[in-house]
């Protein structure tokens, strides 16, 4: 399927607005409230709020970065453990989600963090009531595997986010909220890998196998 880089930027940078628009607006709200507050103890509060609004906006762009940004900005591998930070705070922010790990890795090439980190927002996003998920990598000596798994009570899973993993969307049909999917899959393409997804009713599994040796490319064909 050919896909055209630049509205895909487009619909990246507009998942991008949507996702922060919550804490930056939690910020306005509270600098116009601290403006006219005198009682010291509310303007503690207040402070207190947007402290919180700052760092919840700094983690998402953290992970944004990582998750949907330029890969030349990066080292060629980077920690697992700034992964699992950035993984662990975006589920903290979820209604009761818990984050399981199991690695035998320290560090991954950029396409596995994209990949990745792509996974586990996914993960996130289709636990509306809560529940758990588990990531799992694993170097093989010539692969990277990626597996994680959402598991719940319910699971929110739009299928035309799978439909854009499997490249079976249209780039006109495609949107803010499935553009990650179709990211991810051309993130593994790019690097000679291929990516799996499977739904049940209370279970998500995303899975991805990348070679090594190739680095990951976002051309206009996949």
């Amino acid at each position: 399927m050919s896909t055209d880089p630049t509205l895909l930027a487009n619909l990246m940078c507009s998942r991008l607005c949507h996702d922060l628009l919550s804490p930056v607006g939690g910020m306005t709200n509270g600098i116009e409230l601290l403006a006219d507050e005198t009682d010291p103890a509310m303007r503690e509060q207040c402070i207190e709020l947007l402290a919180q609004g700052a760092r919840r906006t700094a983690t998402k762009l953290r992970f944004f970065r990582l998750a949907f940004g330029a890969a030349g900005g990066f080292d060629a591998e980077l920690p697992v453990k700034e992964v699992r930070e950035l993984v662990d705070s975006l589920a903290g922010e979820a209604r009761e989600v818990k984050v399981q790990w199991t690695l035998n890795v320290e560090t991954l090439p950029k396409a596995a963090v994209k990949v990745l980190l792509n996974f586990a927002l996914l993960a996130i996003e289709a636990l509306p009531r809560g529940g758990t998920v588990t990531l799992a990598v694993e170097d093989s000596g010539s692969t990277h595997e990626i597996a994680v798994r959402a598991e719940g009570m319910r699971i929110a899973f739009d299928p035309h986010v799978g439909e854009a993993m499997d490249g079976n969307v249209a780039m006109d049909d495609l949107n803010a909220h499935t553009a990650p999917a179709e990211l991810v899959r051309l993130v593994s393409a790019g690097c000679g890998g291929g990516v799996q997804h499977a739904r049940s009713d209370d279970a998500l599994i995303l899975g991805a196998i990348l070679p090594y040796g190739a680095a990951a490319t976002h051309g206009a064909h996949a």
